[in-house]
């Protein structure tokens, strides 16, 4: 049966090699059960409930993904896209979470649409490879900024907006030490470094009475609080639609730069450089994101971390079905995941915010029509504390600069209209 599933033979591969990669992936990608239900709670959601949702989000994602597009792609609930969910949607437009699920949800409606007509190659090429950068780089700045907040290193200031915390208290030395650690275990080459952090921390925690121990294992907190709780009253509003746009466009540019990534290092590419099986690889994220909307959390995306696995020799969907597998057996956890301070994850989310902006490297800088907009993203994400806002910034700033400077040819109908659109969601609110 597995043979049929996934051809092992056909790509060179067995069900140890894949087993192994999957395990691979899953511990690379494994903090996110502890981070998402941290972040998701910012909003006012049950701690619990998101925990359970995230597991099945990322679960129902690979799945899919394995048993639909066979290719060894894990999916869960996206770094950033939480941050934009919790702290912009929630926390800066005032809506409240159920209402950003049914925008979550409306995106991936939209996603799944423009997977299965075929029109996603021209809506991703709108959008200038700088400016995708630039959006990129500027949410891993803005996870760093909340990473920094929730340890307490950055603090609120009346004279200067931000300044240094108290970076002797206990939740900054554990996060400083954290961060470290993490480096210090991907540089050796630990798949594992990110989640072994976590737990490290965490456990001294639980050494110094910072934590209270309640437990490892358990059965699985209630999903009620969250499971259908999406309202789509509020989603057709002017405010409303721009999130659903971030939301859809973050999750495309993510998802397509993921999977051209982890082909890449696969060597999944046919002899023109394309992505055999690409729509089902879409339609896999959209139903993904679907999915987790309805069980409580924010978009579920496909993992960069994925190519830990494939460099453990994961070659067909099997490794993503192992994820899965792995993720459901994570339900279990729960008691362990409510005792993860938010120090615990601080130097995680600074350390994402690394391999976000490695992207920066491939900017045009001699050319300051493309740099100068990566820049406005970059700096106007973390300090508006929104990424919708640096978003619109920089497709403005990039379209504005562009026709100042006379380089018509560079742009698009896209990029001129979406442009369009942020000027006069500024202007009349």
């Amino acid at each position: 049966m597995l043979e049929k599933l996934f051809k092992l033979k056909q790509n060179q591969t067995s069900l140890k090699q894949e087993a192994v990669a999957g395990l691979t992936t899953f511990m690379t990608m494994a903090y996110i059960i502890f981070v998402n239900p941290m972040m998701l709670a910012d909003a006012g959601m049950d701690h619990g409930a998101v925990f359970v949702a995230t597991c099945l989000a990322a679960a129902v994602g690979c799945l899919v993904m394995g048993l639909m597009a066979n290719y060894p792609i894990a999916l869960a609930p996206g770094m950033g896209l939480n941050a934009f969910f919790t702290y912009t949607v929630v926390g800066e437009m005032g809506y409240s979470w159920e209402t950003a699920l049914g925008a979550v949800f409306l995106s991936g409606i939209c996603f799944l649409i423009l997977s299965l007509v075929r029109i996603r190659e021209w809506i991703v090429n709108s959008i200038p490879m700088s400016l995708r950068i630039g959006i990129a780089a500027g949410i891993g700045l803005f996870l760093a900024l909340i990473g920094l907040k929730s340890a307490g290193i950055v603090v609120a200031s009346p004279a200067t907006l931000v300044t240094l915390g108290d970076i002797t208290a206990f939740p900054a030395v554990m996060a400083v030490l954290g961060f470290f650690l993490i480096i210090a275990m991907v540089q050796r080459g630990m798949k594992s470094a990110v989640i072994l952090s976590i737990l490290i921390i965490t456990g001294l925690g639980l050494v110094f009475g910072d934590v209270q121990y309640h437990g490892i294992v358990s059965m699985p907190p209630s999903i009620m609080p969250t499971f259908l709780k999406m309202d789509l009253s509020q989603v057709f509003e002017v405010s409303m639609l721009s999130v659903v746009f971030a939301f859809l466009f973050v999750d495309l540019f993510d998802t397509s730069g993921t999977l051209v990534a982890v082909a890449q290092r696969g060597g999944f590419l046919d002899e023109k450089g394309r992505l055999p099986r690409l729509n089902r690889a879409l339609t896999a994220d959209s139903l993904a994101t679907i999915a987790g909307a309805a069980f409580g959390t924010s978009t579920t995306t496909s993992y960069i971390e994925s190519t830990a696995g494939v460099s453990a020799g994961g070659r067909t969907g099997l490794t993503a079905v192992v994820v899965g597998l792995l993720f459901i057996a994570a339900l279990f956890l729960s008691p362990l995941a409510g005792m993860i301070p938010a120090y615990a994850t601080a130097g995680t989310l600074f350390y994402v915010a690394i391999l976000m902006m490695s992207g920066l490297v491939h900017v045009e800088w001699e050319d300051l029509t493309e740099a100068a907009p990566v820049v406005v993203v970059c700096i106007l994400m973390p300090l508006t504390f929104s990424i919708a806002t640096g978003i619109a910034f920089g497709m403005i700033s990039y379209a504005a600069i562009k026709l100042l400077t006379g380089r018509f040819s560079d742009l698009n109908v896209g990029i001129v209209v979406l442009a369009a659109l942020f000027v006069a969601k500024f202007i009349y609110g």
